[in-house]
């Protein structure tokens, strides 16, 4: 593990690992963290994937590392590079196999006085409406031809099927599609777990939430978001599933193989890549876009779905629950983006690794009405813990590639967590906390029961303090189901 003498405290809660702390390494490590947060980073250590990833051709800047940062495959959960797009290289372990896992948040014209007496038949109809835990098939069947137009639309697939309003997709990170997606890069078998799995949750860490806005920091960021005290809304965080799984198996073996000719040296075999303009590094952007925009379309059936649970529990129509889509944004993803370097604007290849995005105010690709405010920024908790709205910054634009956390971050692995809850009912402990929790299997509950993850509280207080994202407001959970 590295010491913490070998990092050098450069603000409050940043610090800097110098490029002197390892061979190879081409940029400083830079990590956002509270000494607290730093003293949790368990027996794997991710600042040395930092350190690792430090090496990379082409990297620019520094290897990041968000205050949510634990072990991962290849760059750590909570990490994000940028290389150069023209002699930089792309590699999967800066993405991760749950490819744009990601969070949607619909906000309502609701409040608790609504909800409250229908929570228990709410949570009940969004677990019998929406396919979730390991092996569940969705409602809507595939064939090559619809899954292939798909890849290539994403969430608009699943707009102009009528899964929610074309509106939707303006406040949907890219608008819910990467257009490099090609899927003549797609394997069969990536295919074959693809055809049923649109529309469905998974397990792990993926839920639908029933929240609550607890507090309001920033009235004129809340405003523009549509936010209110006492507000009803619904979070739902899920990815790609097992399409964007085997996407991301197949393309570390291709690229496993096409490696060695590029002759380039690497700490960490996780962290194979492949020169981005090269063909390898091509079909890698072009599969993981496919698997992007599945993400994309997933989350927008889940959207249109949680609205039909809401309106059959609840007795209501649109005109009583105003349900709007705030915004829908990626965690694992990597995009072509344009930054500034040096005073003059460079495209780089951004990686983002359990991150977010948080583009600043005035920035063209946010929807109109967010633009004096900054991007919209969701970082969930997980069950009993709060999640927060943010908004991105410039100070995020200058320092992190317009990055932030993306949420509390594991202390626990899911082994350690199941030892950690024998004999206990997590589900009963959240009820007595006002928390109304169905899972698909109580091993996902204990799995992912709250002291598994870091204090969300406290990583939220370092990127509002360092400037990375700003607070608006703090939601608490009253209904959950997970896979």
């Amino acid at each position: 593990m590295i010491a913490k003498s070998s990092l050098k405290k450069t603000g409050r809660f940043k610090w800097r690992l110098p490029r002197s702390y390892k061979s190879g390494m081409r940029v400083d490590g830079l990590i956002y963290a509270s000494e607290r947060l730093l003293q949790g980073r368990g027996s794997s250590d991710p600042l040395e994937q930092v350190a690792n990833a430090a090496c990379l051709p082409g990297i620019v800047r520094a290897s990041l590392a968000m205050p949510d940062i634990h072990f991962g495959y290849g760059l750590p959960i909570g990490g994000v590079i940028a290389t150069r797009e023209r002699d930089g290289v792309v590699t999967p372990g800066g993405v991760g196999y749950d490819i744009n896992c990601g969070v949607r948040l619909l906000t309502t014209n609701l409040t608790a006085r609504d909800v409250q007496p229908h929570l228990s038949d709410l949570v009940g109809e969004l677990l019998r409406t929406i396919p979730c835990g390991v092996g569940m098939r969705s409602k809507i069947k595939l064939n090559k031809r619809s899954l292939t137009d798909l890849l290539r639309k994403g969430a608009r697939w699943a707009t102009s099927e009528g899964y929610g309003n074309a509106s939707d997709l303006d406040h949907t990170e890219s608008s819910g599609c990467i257009t490099e997606a090609n899927p003549d890069m797609v394997s069969s078998k990536a295919y074959q777990r693809g055809f049923e799995q649109v529309g469905t949750l998974g397990a792990g860490n993926h839920f639908v939430e029933v929240q609550l806005v607890e507090e309001i920091f920033d009235d004129g960021a809340a405003q523009a978001y549509g936010l209110f005290r006492g507000q009803m809304t619904i979070m739902i965080h899920s990815g790609s599933r097992g399409f964007g799984h085997q996407v991301c198996t197949d393309q570390l073996a291709k690229l496993a193989r096409a490696f060695p000719t590029y002759g380039i040296e690497i700490p960490d075999r996780q962290l194979v890549c492949a020169p981005t303009e090269s063909k390898e590094g091509r079909e890698y952007i072009e599969a993981m876009s496919c698997a992007a925009n599945y993400a994309w379309a997933n989350r927008q059936v889940l959207g249109f779905w949680a609205t039909e649970s809401l309106e059959r529990a609840l007795g209501i129509g649109p005109a009583q629950h105003g349900i709007r889509l705030l915004y829908d944004v990626a965690h694992n993803i990597l995009k072509r983006e344009k930054h500034d370097m040096d005073g003059r604007k460079e495209t780089l290849v951004v990686h983002r690794k359990g991150a977010t995005r948080a583009f600043p105010p005035g920035h063209p690709e946010l929807p109109k009405e967010y633009r004096p405010v900054g991007q919209p920024v969701i970082i969930p908790g997980d069950m009993g813990t709060a999640s927060y709205i943010l908004a991105g910054t410039e100070t995020a634009m200058r320092e992190t590639f317009g990055s932030t956390s993306h949420g509390a971050g594991r202390v626990l692995s899911r082994h350690q967590a199941i030892k950690s809850a024998k004999g206990r009912r997590i589900d009963e402990e959240l009820k007595q906390r006002g928390i109304t929790v169905r899972s698909a299997s109580r091993k996902t509950l204990a799995e992912e029961m709250p002291e598994a993850y870091k204090d969300i509280d406290e990583v939220i207080r370092v990127v509002h303090e360092t400037g990375i994202s700003k607070k608006v407001a703090r939601l608490k959970p009253i209904g959950v189901i997970k896979g």
